[in-house]
């Protein structure tokens, strides 16, 4: 075999020029299947990016009453809602590849929030339990956050994320402050951020509508403290991380799944039900729009690879011609079928995965030349890569067969007497 490659070496530089062409419809096959699987790729990843964050792993469970979600501001008053029993909390954390999860009030801010007897309003108040920052990737920027004691003791502390800190004390430092929650007084603790990665990108009007609460600000409150500023008990929402992107909707309908069996085993004609926020349902269905679209530019670009598979086979029949004294010589010798078959495959198979090669690191010029040029991501993918390769050196074989089984099926008397 290794003998096969060094003749096959030998041969490709001996007729550079030739063996190039030869391998130019490889080569150009190649690299637009690898920018385009690339586009593909990084186009799928910043769908995802755009609508869960990167990085960022949690999904919402929410109680609905009927088609609508529960709300305790505006929800139907003969209703009782559901009440998370602390049994039930450690069911969800139980849940297939639920890495964490918390449990959490929420309101809009309404008329609950003043400071200085001026009300806001257009942002939310959240009152979370200790599992809440890590979970939804919060981050400390002032002061500091809730500890263990603040729930155990029922202090009225809270915190405020960044965007509630420049509406709420304009050019003030929140931390220290005075705010009034549901005519309760809280002291302001601590400023929040939440990472970039775990935030959507919002690039439209739709997009800001849907996140407009976050973007006005968020008030955060101990979940003990909730009764006291409310005055009565309240259904929870949930937020889990599961342990991948790709289980985020097995995690979250596990989590709403093992919550309504248990919903429904109390009342059997309860109208009450817990829903996962399916957002990586959303992504699945604009991933593969976007992919359907190009899976056919993946197939034109393989016309060149079949175009190129003919050149192979084209040029080794040539090649078989020119070198038929040199095969009549070698069987006059002893040489097998086999051994020259092998010798005329391994050449093929060579000069294709050099071009497969040359693709490879074209594409990845390419589609890096595209990402700049025409601003859309781009996210090599290595088993395009490797398949790539491996697919050139096939078309080699396969394409190289006819002329292989020829030079091997050659008369050695003919071969040395042709001229």
């Amino acid at each position: 075999m290794i003998e096969n490659i060094r003749l096959a070496f030998q041969g490709i530089w001996s007729h550079k020029m030739r063996s190039f062409l030869t391998m130019l419809g490889i080569i150009i096959g190649i690299a637009s299947i690898i920018a385009i699987v690339s586009t593909i790729k990084g186009t799928s990843e910043q769908i995802k990016e755009d609508l869960i964050g990167s990085g960022n792993n949690t999904v919402s469970v929410n109680l609905y009453y009927g088609d609508s979600t529960y709300s305790a501001e505006y929800g139907d008053s003969n209703a009782t809602p559901p009440l998370l029993s602390e049994n039930q909390k450690e069911e969800v954390r139980k849940v297939n590849h639920v890495e964490n999860a918390t449990f959490f009030y929420n309101r809009s801010y309404s008329s609950n929030v003043y400071y200085q007897n001026t009300s806001f309003q257009g942002g939310q108040i959240y009152g979370i339990d200790v599992n809440y920052m890590d979970t939804c990737g919060y981050t400390l920027r002032s002061g500091r956050a809730f500890v263990q004691s603040d729930y155990d003791n029922y202090r009225k502390v809270a915190l405020v994320d960044s965007n509630a800190a420049e509406n709420i004390f304009p050019g003030e430092d929140p931390v220290g402050k005075i705010i009034e929650i549901g005519e309760e007084p809280y002291t302001v603790v601590g400023v929040v951020n939440q990472d970039e990665d775990s935030m959507p990108n919002i690039e439209n009007i739709n997009q800001f509508y849907e996140y407009f609460q976050s973007v006005m600000g968020t008030v955060m409150i101990p979940s003990k403290c909730w009764p006291i500023s409310f005055q009565f008990d309240e259904p929870e929402n949930i937020v889990i991380r599961a342990d991948s992107t790709d289980n985020m909707s097995e995690a979250g309908n596990g989590v709403a799944k093992a919550l309504n069996n248990e919903i429904k085993a109390a009342d059997s004609s309860t109208k009450f039900e817990y829903r996962a926020k399916d957002v990586m349902q959303k992504v699945k269905n604009l991933q593969k729009l976007s992919e359907s679209t190009n899976q056919q530019l993946i197939w034109i670009a393989s016309i060149s690879l079949l175009v190129g598979g003919i050149g192979v086979m084209n040029i080794m029949l040539v090649s078989v011609t020119e070198r038929t004294k040199e095969i009549g010589l070698k069987k006059a010798i002893g040489a097998r079928k086999k051994t020259i078959l092998n010798q005329f495959l391994t050449e093929a198979a060579v000069l294709t995965s050099i071009g497969g090669i040359i693709g490879v690191v074209l594409g990845i010029a390419l589609s890096k030349v595209v990402s700049k040029v025409a601003g859309s991501p781009t996210a090599i993918s290595v088993p395009a890569i490797v398949g790539s390769v491996v697919f050139s050196m096939l078309i080699g074989i396969i394409f190289g067969l006819l002329p292989s089984v020829k030079a091997a099926n050659l008369n050695p008397i003919d071969a040395l007497r042709s001229e």
